[in-house]
C-alpha cells in the first residue's frame, strides 16, 4: 500500500492468495468444499505510511516505527 492511510494492521495478502491456491487444489482433487476446514491466517502485518503521516502533520513515535513490519517512506 503506497497511498492512503496512515497505518494499517491486517492480514498478509500474499499468504491469503497462497491459501486460496491450496483450497482450489483440494477442490480440483474432488474434495467437497463443505468438507474443507476453515483456516485462519497466521500472519498479520502492521504497516506505517510515513508519507501520509507527514502530509497530515502527525509525528510518528520511534517505538511505533520499530514495531512496524513495513514502513513506507
Amino acid at each position: 500500500m503506497d497511498i492512503g492511510g496512515y497505518a494499517s494492521f491486517g492480514s498478509n495478502l500474499i499468504e491469503q492468495y497462497g491459501q486460496v491456491g491450496f483450497i482450489v487444489a483440494r477442490i480440483l482433487k474432488d474434495e467437497k468444499p463443505a468438507d474443507l476446514p476453515v483456516q485462519q491466517l497466521t500472519k498479520l502485518e502492521f504497516v506505517v505510511n510515513l508519507r501520509a503521516a507527514r502530509a497530515l502533520g502527525h509525528p510518528v513515535p520511534l517505538l511505533l516505527l520499530a514495531r512496524a513490519d513495513e514502513v513506507i517512506e
